[in-house]
């Protein structure tokens, strides 16, 4: 076994990579760019090097610094992770040539499959059933819409190169087919380098259903079950768990023999996912699944795996990369159990779900004895505009999926994530959706379900009253604070009891809670206070405590939630929900409001790199006007109404920064 190992990655994954390795008496270097100085991977390493500018095509995606880097710490192996190089056939080659173990598939596996194009041509030879469609080299656009339309539509246009649905887009119009294969095409290009894609039919109800294989240089390969990843948006995915539920038991056996045959024909060695598409219009069936593509590398989703079959994934790549035989032979392989992982993302459910940044200013979660969490964060650290947005990842195992599912959505619920937007409260919903707890599930579920998913702003009397107490608590506390500077305890400025200017009890607090204004009428009643919230007087009190925890009682019921102190106010954390209220400043006052003439900003850091609109013209609500990318995503920006643009303040290749007003409108097209 060798004793240093480099990670060529970042986040999540290398930390989970430093783990085993740790555990297995190895010796582990970090590699990191200006953005990730203080990342969590880093300062989990014995050892890092830095290898560049924060741009992953830069530093990460390098591969000379990557090498010098391994040479430099004399790291005897490199492990890819997920993502960047993992899947980069000349730098599995640079690897070799270096003298340096690449935990990995060997370069030509790794060719074979990484190309879906090709991947698919050599399933078809070994009789392995594919989807209808185009997997050949002509790249016209013309061309590709006339396969388009010979495949029938909806259709779905695909990267060759990478996965996690980069370059990947579904058309249902025949007449947006050129305009979302450049779109396509771009995003490709930025995330692999590589344009080409492919068209295939998209299957009606598909199920997205993965087989884990594993394979050493002695011969022998295995299946580890299957994983079921059918909950996806954007065509990535958000929710996996093993096994797939309602499975038969043939299926499963055809799938994983199929994957097994499919690695031991390009001469594979070490872990890879065999991915298939299973039509659910009837119910799983051993006759009704297609190859989609194969990953040569570890998935984001080897947790929900490992915990069915009571492995270590990496530890089992470390092994089989230094020459060792596979731990288990197929029939000593378990299957025990239900587990389901959560993605915790960066980003903003209710926007479509653009990716979000900003510093961690509250990452926390109970104890527990059934959940695992993988994480590349912690708390007070930076969600960077220049990488994935992914927060890290949340498992559940238990002997069945339904206690699995409960006991992970009371997990998420009492989690408490505050600075960036994310997804937590949409991740609750889906786990709580009964057509989900059923497994009524496709890879369409989210886009089916998305208002109940991620449901229109609504505040309850008991956020509210948690607000409230939590601000006067906190207001008390800083006057208290105050008063001990003053020179003169006795003045009545420094005072915290319920003396108000005038002699009127009654105050009206005002706040904008995530993006609403509210007026909240209050009367002191003693210890208690009643607050006027939707025409209706509740009753309220209550405690905060140092670490910003609040106990209180609306109108008898007790309620709990995490106060997190702002700027300009604060954010209440309640059952996985977050609501950020600001107090106004009535001194801050805008010059010129948007309002005044109305313009598209942008929503986040990025690159211009389609710029649709232009000056004079009137747009209807929704038109196309800029295309962003941000976060290794592309975003439409979209016009939110009928509208005359004024001027275009942005040109393709132009970094724009969170706010930027990118188009400016005159008036409503119809004035």
């Amino acid at each position: 076994m060798f004793k240093s190992l480099l990670i060529a990655n970042r986040g999540e994954i290398a930390v989970r990579v430093m783990r085993t390795a740790r555990e297995m008496g190895i010796r582990t270097i970090a590699v990191y760019s200006d953005a990730d100085a203080n990342a969590l991977h880093v300062r989990e390493a014995d050892e890092a090097v830095h290898i560049g500018p924060a741009a992953a095509k830069e530093s990460y995606l390098v591969i000379d610094k990557i090498i010098a880097a391994a040479k430099a710490s004399g790291a005897e192996a490199i492990h890819p992770g997920y993502g960047f190089l993992s899947e980069n056939v000349a730098f599995a080659d640079a690897c070799e040539k270096a003298g340096i173990i690449f935990v990995g598939p060997p370069a030509s596996a790794i060719k074979a499959m990484g190309l879906k194009d090709a991947a698919k041509a050599l399933m078809e030879k070994a009789s392995v059933p594919v989807v209808p469609g185009y997997h050949g080299d002509i790249q016209d656009a013309r061309f590709l819409e006339g396969e388009a339309q010979k495949i029938g539509y909806p259709v779905l246009i695909k990267a060759v190169a990478g996965g996690g649905g980069k370059g990947m887009r579904r058309v249902d119009d025949p007449a947006r087919f050129e305009a979302e294969l450049k779109s396509a095409q771009r995003e490709a290009g930025s995330a692999f380098g590589d344009e080409r894609v492919l068209v295939e039919k998209y299957v009606s109800r598909p199920r997205h259903i993965e087989i884990q294989v594993f394979a050493d240089a002695h011969g022998n390969a295995v299946y580890l079950h299957e994983r079921d990843c059918s909950l996806q948006r954007r065509h990535q995915k958000v929710i996996e768990e093993a096994p797939a539920p309602d499975m038969p038991e043939d299926m499963r056996r055809a799938m994983g023999e199929a994957a097994v045959a499919a690695a031991k024909a390009i001469g594979y060695r070490g872990a890879g996912t065999i991915e298939f598409i299973a039509d659910a219009s009837r119910g799983l069936r051993a006759d009704a699944f297609w190859f989609m593509e194969m990953n040569t590398r570890l998935q984001v989703e080897h947790p929900v795996t490992e915990a069915i079959t009571g492995t270590d994934l990496v530890e089992w790549q470390l092994l089989v990369a230094a020459g060792e035989p596979l731990p288990l032979t197929q029939k000593e392989i378990p299957l025990e159990g239900h587990a389901v992982e959560v993605r915790l993302y960066a980003e903003d459910p209710a926007n479509n779900f653009f990716p979000s940044t900003g510093r961690l200013t509250r990452l926390r979660a109970a104890s527990s004895d059934h959940i695992r969490t993988d994480m590349g964060v912690e708390e007070g650290d930076e969600v960077s505009m220049h990488y994935d947005p992914m927060i890290g990842k949340i498992i559940a195992h238990a002997p069945t999926r339904s206690l699995a599912l409960a006991q992970l959505r009371s997990f998420v619920l009492d989690m408490e994530v505050v600075g960036p937007k994310t997804n937590l409260s949409f991740l609750a919903a889906v786990l709580g959706h009964p057509s989900f707890e059923k497994a009524d599930i496709d890879t369409g579920f989210i886009d089916k379900h998305l208002a109940e998913l991620v449901p229109a702003f609504y505040l309850s009397p008991e956020v509210v009253g948690a607000a409230f107490i939590g601000h006067v608590l906190l207001r008390a506390k800083r006057s208290r604070a105050a008063q001990a500077q003053t020179s003169d305890p006795w003045s009545p400025w420094a005072a915290t009891d319920e003396w108000v200017l005038g002699g009127h009890r009654t105050e009206v607090l005002k706040f904008i809670v995530n993006g609403e204004a509210l007026s909240l009428p209050v009367t002191p009643k003693g210890k208690d206070a009643e607050f006027v919230f939707n025409g209706v007087t509740h009753s309220a009190s209550g405690s905060l405590s140092d670490d910003g925890d609040i106990a209180v009682l609306v109108d008898g019921k007790r309620v709990t939630a995490a106060m997190v102190s702002e700027a300009h106010g604060f954010t209440i954390v309640h059952r996985g929900a977050n609501y950020t209220f600001t107090v106004p400043d009535p001194l801050d006052v805008d010059v010129v409001s948007d309002g005044d003439t109305g313009a598209l900003k942008a929503p986040m850091p990025g690159k211009v790199v389609q710029v649709l609109a232009e000056a004079g013209a009137a747009v209807k609500r929704g038109t196309p006007l800029v295309v962003m990318e941000a976060m290794k995503m592309e975003q439409t920006l979209a016009a939110p109404a009928d509208l005359v643009i004024a001027s275009v303040n942005v040109a393709a290749g132009d970094q724009v920064e969170a706010g930027a007003a990118l188009v400016v409108f005159e008036q409503k097209a119809d004035q």
